[in-house]
């Protein structure tokens, strides 16, 4: 039998270790190498047509992470992917320096690029905000940049290209208004000495025209963005790939009672994002609010109520239940230049969304906590946003709120029944039945 000595052995097993500890490491490096190189940013831009050219603000909602936040219609979303892995090493470096730090008035910045690399500088204010931010190619050198004009404040500096990035943070005590600029005061090659003389060579006058606003987002993820323009409101929906300028087709959508609603364009129909909440039919009349039990359940002409009769809570998140009649009557609920979506328009929603089986979870909201769990399929990617506003039963009393969401269809198919169209917290499909026209169910209106 062959036997290894015990010191042969061990040097037997530290090269073996050392060799796939070589092989994992590099394995590793490898991943983040390749993911690096992934990594994408994007910037979004808007715009506005049709019923508005102008953007006031606009809400971005992260559906796949049910992150969002609001900004200004003529600021610029940054969009910067989040690869998932730190880098695992990183270069001999000298690191960003700023100073003085703190300052009364200007600074100098101070890195190290290893390769001729775009490199980009941004400040941030506390809010997350870009106060400047400039872009050009720089060669593998030393560079110290002036900083002057900054505002009384704290802020945060970051130099970045696509492979590292460094970031300080700043405090200033300046008390001018004067402009925010940075200049370039030296650039000196690695293998030289790093003695500043900060000559100004190449100054750089810093645009402020918009502000440059931040948010992480992994590839792949489903963004939703409503528009805000007066009495307008427009929602599109994206994956985003490359940077574009998103252009919000503004169409009115207004009731009787001067509620504004969002629509969404799904496949070849224009949807309303909410339910409706209007208590007026389109020429003003008053269409009555129905609270006792045995009232509404001896009428056969139209009515509404709020879920519960408890408008508080439920007419600014999941519109008014409504009974068939008042679709029905000439006087028309819907807003002007729209219509209660028929069985047929249902029908055609449902075959976009790929059939009834899937398309529920494709329009029920996805980030809320409205919804009951499990809330299955929910993914909103149309930017329907579906809430479980629940409905009124033909005898008065009200069930399944934060359970059910359910729509009528202006079709009749009886003098009792019309169609109906419904999500549930327990299932990805869209439901469709014959229901009683004296039940109460919410209405989503569709386009001329």
């Amino acid at each position: 039998m062959y036997t290894i000595e015990p010191d042969i052995y061990s040097k037997q097993m530290k090269k073996i270790i050392c060799i796939h500890s070589f092989i994992l490491l590099n394995s590793i490096l490898g991943l983040s190498l390749s993911l690096k190189t992934q990594a994408q940013d994007f910037q979004i831009n808007f715009a506005g047509s049709g019923a508005s050219s102008t953007v006031d603000s606009v809400k971005v909602e992260n559906l796949t992470q049910c992150k969002s936040i609001s900004i200004g219609g003529s600021d610029i979303l940054h969009l910067i992917a989040n690869v998932g892995i730190k880098d695992i090493i990183t270069p001999d470096a000298k690191f960003l320096q700023v100073f003085p730090n703190p300052t009364n008035s200007d600074c100098l910045l101070q890195f190290e690029t290893y390769e001729k690399n775009e490199v980009t500088i941004s400040l941030y204010g506390l809010n997350g905000k870009i106060i400047f931010r400039n872009k050009e190619v720089l060669p593998r050198d030393y560079h110290s940049y002036l900083l002057s004009g900054i505002s009384s404040g704290t802020f945060f500096i970051k130099v970045e290209t696509d492979k590292y990035s460094y970031v300080e943070k700043l405090i200033c005590n300046n008390r001018s208004s004067s402009l925010t600029e940075i200049k370039i005061t030296e650039t000196t090659p690695v293998s030289g000495n790093n003695n500043s003389n900060y000559d100004l060579k190449k100054p750089v006058r810093l645009k402020n025209d918009h502000s440059i606003i931040e948010m992480q987002f992994t590839t792949g993820d489903m963004l939703k963005f409503t528009g805000i323009s007066g009495l307008y409101r427009t929602v599109h929906m994206l994956v985003p790939t490359q940077s574009q300028t998103l252009d919000f087709i503004f169409t009115g959508c207004v009731d009787a009672d001067n509620n504004s609603y969002p629509v969404i364009q799904i496949g070849t129909q224009l949807w309303m994002a909410e339910n409706l909440k209007t208590t007026r039919y389109r020429n003003g009349d008053i269409i009555p609010d129905i609270i006792s039990n045995a009232a509404w359940a001896n009428l056969l002409t139209g009515a509404y109520c709020w879920y519960n009769n408890d408008s508080s809570a439920n007419a600014p998140v999941y519109g008014a239940l409504y009974n068939w009649y008042a679709i029905n009557d000439s006087r028309n609920i819907a807003p002007a230049g729209w219509h209660v979506a028929s069985d047929s328009e249902w029908t055609i929603l449902s075959d976009w969304l790929g059939g009834s089986d899937f398309a529920g979870g494709k329009l029920k909201d996805k980030c809320s906590t409205l919804w009951n769990d499990p809330n299955t399929g929910a993914t909103n990617e149309t930017g329907y946003t579906a809430l479980p506003g629940g409905y009124r039963f033909l005898n008065g009393t009200f069930d399944e709120n934060r359970n059910w969401a359910v729509w009528w269809c202006s079709t009749s198919s009886s003098s009792y029944e019309a169609p109906t169209r419904a999500a549930f917290k327990d299932g990805e499909d869209l439901g469709r039945d014959l229901s009683n026209k004296k039940d109460g169910f919410a209405i989503r209106c569709i386009k001329d």
